[in-house]
């Protein structure tokens, strides 16, 4: 698996505006792609990764509640990737830690890695 990450920052000018939009400022979007095609083509995953994103949908933590995304985060499946977009502080690392949660309760996590494919 491969979570890979694709930003889209406006930057008004301090290292503040970034972490949190101000009244009228403009948010920011993170864009991050989880790439599960290996595991699909060796048929570990089954159903095509809705299962995935499922629990992705699930486990999601938005201002400390599971299952609330409140349309601050987006999850969409296209063919062998999953797109989350967020309008909030998010972190790559939380995505990995969810696929590595995901894997270990599919029984997966002694023979997969997740692997960031840019930092």
């Amino acid at each position: 698996m491969c979570i890979r990450d694709r930003y889209q920052r406006r930057v008004r000018g301090t290292k503040s505006d970034t972490m949190a939009p101000k009244k009228g400022g403009k948010i920011t979007i993170k864009k991050f792609a989880i790439d599960y095609t290996v595991p699909l083509q060796d048929g570990l995953l089954n159903e095509g990764g809705a299962q995935f994103e499922q629990f992705l949908n699930e486990r999601i933590k938005v201002d400390g509640k599971t299952g609330n995304l409140a349309g601050k985060v987006e999850v969409k499946r296209e063919k062998n990737k999953i797109f989350v977009e967020a309008e909030m502080p998010f972190s790559k690392r939380y995505l990995k830690y969810l696929t590595k949660k995901f894997l270990k309760k599919m029984g997966l996590r002694d023979f997969l890695h997740v692997v960031a494919s840019s930092k």
